[in-house]
């Protein structure tokens, strides 16, 4: 099959070219899936009355509330809880955009696939009902 030693020595070359990329890809994906595990995204409201942090799933990790809040009817509050809640999604976003950026090619599918996979699951549901 193989002609000549040249021959066989580029493809050797190729497939220990081929392994080393495959090496790269992966501690990049692993170094990625770290720092993106370890973010979170923080808002706070207009009025200061009101901060929201979400965890890297964009699930509720900490909700202060200023006494403020006391000035305002529950609905409004709910109603601003909401609000901060998707900002601070949206920071996470923004933040997990930066991370796969700054760690994968700005065109590489795999990093493309993973910020789609964040926009689509932290986009609020057309059908959530609001307070």
């Amino acid at each position: 099959m193989w002609t000549d030693e040249a021959a066989l020595d580029a493809a050797e070359r190729r497939l220990d070219q081929w392994q080393s990329d495959l090496a790269d890809r992966a501690e990049q994906a692993k170094s990625l899936s770290a720092r993106v595990q370890a973010l979170t995204g923080t808002a706070t409201s207009a009025d200061r009355a009101v901060t929201v942090t979400v965890d890297a799933t964009g699930g509720l990790l900490d909700l202060r509330l200023d006494e403020r809040v006391r000035q305002h009817s529950a609905a409004h509050i709910a109603r601003l809880i909401l609000e901060v809640t998707r900002a601070a999604r949206a920071d996470l976003l923004r933040q997990v955009t930066e991370a796969t950026a700054g760690t994968l090619d700005r065109d590489d599918p795999t990093g493309q696939a993973i910020v789609e996979s964040y926009r689509s699951r932290l986009r609020p549901d057309p059908g959530e009902a609001h307070a």
